[in-house]
């Protein structure tokens, strides 16, 4: 992606607390920016705390944040990070301290950029965190479809929610996404969050989908041009992927942010518009990780040694 003209990768900024505070409980914010979290919910998060973690999150959610000004600005901007799903307003989960949508959400709404809201969430996990933020607010339409018999185990109510039996493949996956993709444009949002987890991808070691490359691929591309087509500004975040090979994961978090502008040339002549041009990527991830270096593979370490909680 370096490489690729039509990108420019920054590091992170960090989020502020006023603006962590948009979506989050206050005293939870600052037992975690403190390191006063109790032992259970620091389990529940699945890290263990430290100054490092803090900074960590803190890029993690400043990334989603500096991608949401990049697209009010550009129509659209992505994170490699991000997509911290699980965590609620006052807790955090499955490694997911600080839910970045739901505060990037929170401050288009406060900021008056934007009022309608979508977030489009595929990872493999359903969204419980944004779906639990959001429970009460008509105004945010959270759309979660993820597999039926996987983590959370105790589901929240999202607007719409799809569950998926284990096993369903790419016709049966495409065929349900293109479906209710009209119902969120229905809604009529005016800025798009597409959470665009790896985790469907048949080699995920927790993800019981058996979406291929290639579903996984019509996946994003379907997205995309759904939101081309409404003109709605657009943020793409990471989710889950603990893919055996890990290179799996890694080319399939790569995708979306390529197909968006047209990733050969078939793709390059078609439909870009306002999107050409270099677009940022904001980096906070293990390939150029700032400032978390600390935290280099520790999620994929704790699945390895069979944590029940992925994001």
């Amino acid at each position: 992606m370096a490489s690729d003209g039509r990108f420019c990768l920054e590091p992170a900024p960090l989020a502020d607390r006023e603006a962590i505070e948009l979506a989050h409980d206050p005293e939870y914010v600052s037992a975690f920016l403190e390191g006063t979290l109790s032992a259970p919910a620091i389990r529940r998060i699945g890290f263990p705390w430290s100054e490092e973690l803090v900074q960590r999150t803190m890029a993690s959610v400043g990334s989603t944040l500096a991608a949401t000004k990049q697209a009010l600005a550009n129509h659209w901007g992505g994170t490699l990070a991000g997509g911290t799903h699980h965590a609620f307003r006052a807790e955090g989960s499955g490694f997911c301290v600080f839910n970045d949508i739901a505060v990037a959400a929170q401050w288009l709404r406060t900021n008056n950029r934007a009022n309608r809201i979508a977030v489009i969430d595929l990872d493999v996990h359903q969204g419980d965190g944004t779906a639990q933020i959001f429970r009460d607010e008509p105004n945010v339409l959270t759309l979660s479809v993820h597999c039926e018999v996987n983590f959370p185990f105790r589901k929240q109510q999202s607007k719409i929610d799809v569950s998926l039996a284990e096993g369903v493949g790419d016709a049966e996956y495409l065929r349900t996404l293109e479906e209710t993709l009209s119902r969120v444009f229905e809604f009529g949002p005016e800025f798009v969050f597409y959470q665009a987890g790896a985790d469907p991808l048949y080699s995920d070691a927790l993800g019981k989908l058996k979406l291929t490359h290639a579903g996984l691929i019509a996946r994003d591309r379907m997205v995309m041009e759904a939101v081309r087509e409404r003109g709605s500004p657009f943020v793409i975040t990471m989710g889950g992927g603990y893919s055996k090979p890990i290179e799996n994961t890694v080319l399939a978090h790569f995708e979306p942010p390529r197909k968006f502008l047209g990733s050969d040339e078939s793709d390059s002549q078609e439909g870009q518009g306002e999107q050409t041009g270099r677009c940022r990527a904001y980096e906070v991830n293990r390939i150029v990780i700032h400032p978390s270096t600390a935290f280099d593979g520790r999620a994929d370490q704790a699945v390895n040694n069979g944590a029940k909680e992925p994001r």
